[in-house]
């Protein structure tokens, strides 16, 4: 007997927008309708994949190296983490993938979208977000809670409202390029708003 391919989640949006918040809420609300969960982020999920993290996260560097550093991690991670759990019949609930890549390198700071598009290809054509929610707000509110938050920001936290604005404006186009995959999650409500939101469209994941 085969074991069906499990769903693959990710969760995206500039920092500051609240997602990470979430993620418990998230994993819990997957549980309940799936075999088991597997939960993940980017860049990271390996060891490999955590030691790159801590150079993406703090040291400063030319985009183009910034995103090659990001697909070295993300292969990894697919290989080791994400296929394995999928093909185990596991759902996998990751923060952040390689719309993070358009976003954040492509958008943000204009290395090109088709080198974007080779690497994913390359990376992980056969392993695709079956869902994305998308936490959007503005730049001033995203800001304010990580401004609030009171730890020590990382570099790309700490990018200013032209760098989001192009960010978000990216994933925003992902989301209309994409409707059946992407889902856009209005961040700027409470945390019970937002909840109310996530369910609605786990509701939707059900009947895929």
């Amino acid at each position: 007997m085969t074991t069906a391919r499990g769903k693959f989640i990710t969760v995206e949006g500039m920092d500051g927008a609240g997602k990470s918040s979430h993620l418990k809420f998230l994993a819990e609300a997957l549980g309940r309708r799936a075999p088991g969960i597997v939960m993940t982020r980017e860049p990271g999920g390996t060891e490999f994949a955590e030691r790159l993290r801590q150079i993406l996260l703090a040291q400063s560097m030319d985009p183009l190296a910034e995103t090659l550093l990001m697909f070295a991690a993300r292969s990894d991670h697919v290989r080791l983490v994400i296929r394995p759990a999928l093909m185990a019949g596991n759902w996998v609930l990751c923060d952040r993938y390689s719309d993070a890549t358009y976003a954040y390198q492509g958008g943000g700071k204009g290395v090109s979208m088709q080198l974007i598009r080779v690497l994913a290809d390359s990376v992980h054509a056969d392993v695709m977000p079956d869902r994305t929610f998308v936490f959007d707000c503005s730049f001033d509110i995203a800001h304010e809670r990580l401004s609030r938050s009171g730890r020590a920001l990382d570099r790309f936290e700490t990018e200013g409202s032209a760098f989001f604005g192009r960010v978000r404006q990216t994933y925003l186009e992902i989301a209309k390029a994409e409707p059946q995959r992407v889902t856009l999650i209005d961040a700027t409500l409470d945390p019970v708003g937002v909840q109310a939101g996530l369910e609605a469209a786990l509701r939707s994941l059900e009947g895929t």
